[in-house]
């Protein structure tokens, strides 16, 4: 059964714009991610989906934690560009940014963020060529109040674009 999809109704999906951490011991790594939710609330899980070429993936698969930072409206293009389309392979993303050590050891990045979490993976769900991993929250805090970063302002005033190993990312953008 073949079906037509029409690509903008899926860009009605409201999204959040997050850094994504984790490590494998001493090296660390964060990527741009819009596929952040709560999954649960007794106990706090969240859930977040990972495109499997990713080295944040790789660390996340060893690690077995992630941190997620909530990031700013006001947040830069240049931020973007070092997080969202520069391989931690080439880069170390980290070593030009603020964060600190979380409690599960991953980097928590605190520039351009409002709060951040922390989790402990709790199940993985094979997507063919990405993962979701649900986590339970070991941490969270707050840095300062503000606007979280929409994806649809990123995209549409800030004229964002979108990474391909992104979950939602459309050829025809």
């Amino acid at each position: 059964m073949s079906v037509e999809l029409d690509q903008e109704a899926f860009s009605n999906l409201s999204y959040g714009l997050y850094v994504l951490s984790s490590h494998d011991e001493d090296s660390l790594n964060g990527q741009i991610v819009n596929s952040v939710i709560q999954v649960t609330y007794d106990p706090i899980r969240v859930a977040v989906t990972v495109n499997k070429k990713n080295l944040t993936h790789r660390y996340i698969t060893k690690s077995r934690a992630f941190a997620i930072s909530v990031l700013d409206h006001s947040t830069p293009i240049s931020f973007f560009e070092l997080f969202g389309f520069r391989s931690g392979r080439d880069v170390d993303k980290l070593s030009k940014v603020r964060f600190k050590r979380g409690i599960t050891g991953c980097p928590v990045v605190e520039e351009n963020a409002l709060s951040a979490m922390e989790a402990l993976v709790f199940k993985e769900v094979d997507l063919g060529t990405h993962t979701i991993f649900i986590g339970n929250a070991a941490a969270s805090e707050i840095f300062r109040e503000g606007e979280p970063l929409s994806y649809q302002y990123y995209r549409d005033d800030m004229n964002g674009d979108t990474s391909p190993t992104a979950p939602n990312f459309s050829p025809v953008d």
